[in-house]
């Protein structure tokens, strides 16, 4: 595989029991990264781990708080007490909550404001904390590259999901500061980067896309025709951009930010 080639990599994913998370870790486990997942809740980190190995990859997984410093640099030690050191980490770890997102009868003055902060908390802090930790072994170690997760919500005012748009936006411009910190001041071999998924279905917003019978909702359909591709994502398509990112045929690429999105960031709607 060449510059492409991720063997033997250990790789920490926030959030990766998760859907989008544990798919991007099914598929540097097939590639020979050793995969860390952290996540909320035990069973289904321990039904992950046991799926990779199952597979012939090596894994292991810890129960974390990615808003807990003190928890994730636990988080840290263990992971490197057993691989002793720290190549990768995706933070897909993120979220939405309802107080957060102005239903379709209400307005910007009905924004839960605790919610709102919440929601700020995890996208945002939920990808500064691990940084600071994990970001700071590569530090150590003179390399090292982090991707985050961004959103279309970014780029545009996406109805309804003003807390998720606010956290991502500062997110991502989080992403650009630590890419130009870590490459002035570690090395040049430490690279930040991020990806903008399009719209994929997802048990967070399967029922805002989807009706009980499949067809799409109002919403679902209007996303689909300002998506060029005239569809959604499967979680396996972020995978390719992924492993580009980690791997050293992306070794003068940081602080960028990569849609995958079927076009729907590229078209005017018109």
């Amino acid at each position: 595989m060449g510059q492409f080639n991720i063997k033997d990599k250990v790789a920490v994913i926030t959030g990766g029991a998760g859907v989008l998370g544990g798919c991007i870790a099914d598929n540097l486990a097939e590639a020979g990264v050793k995969i860390v997942i952290l996540d909320r809740d035990e069973k289904i980190i321990a039904a992950k781990v046991n799926t990779l190995i199952d597979n012939g990859g090596e894994a292991m997984g810890l129960v974390t708080n990615v808003l807990d410093k003190a928890t994730l640099e636990k988080n840290r030690d263990e992971i490197l007490s057993r691989f002793s050191k720290i190549d990768i980490l995706l933070n897909a770890a993120g979220g939405n909550m309802p107080g957060a997102t102005i239903g379709p009868d209400q307005t910007i003055f009905d924004l839960n404001i605790d919610d709102f902060q919440k929601v700020t908390d995890l996208n945002l802090n939920g990808t500064v904390l691990p940084s600071m930790v994990f970001g700071e072994v590569m530090a150590q170690q003179k390399e090292g590259s982090i991707v985050n997760y961004s959103s279309m919500t970014v780029e545009r005012a996406i109805t309804r999901v003003v807390g998720y748009s606010a956290s991502k936006a500062a997110m991502e411009n989080f992403t650009r500061w630590m890419a130009v910190e870590m490459a002035t001041k570690f090395g040049g071999k430490i690279r930040v980067n991020a990806i903008a998924p399009g719209f994929f279905i997802g048990n967070q917003n399967r029922k805002l896309l989807t009706n009980d019978d499949g067809s799409y909702t109002e919403r679902g359909n209007t996303i689909i025709k300002n998506t060029p591709m005239k569809r959604f994502g499967e979680a396996d398509e972020l995978n390719g951009a992924i492993h580009f990112l980690c791997s050293d045929a992306a070794k003068f690429i940081t602080g960028v930010v990569i849609p995958i999105d079927g076009g729907f960031s590229a078209f005017s709607g018109v």
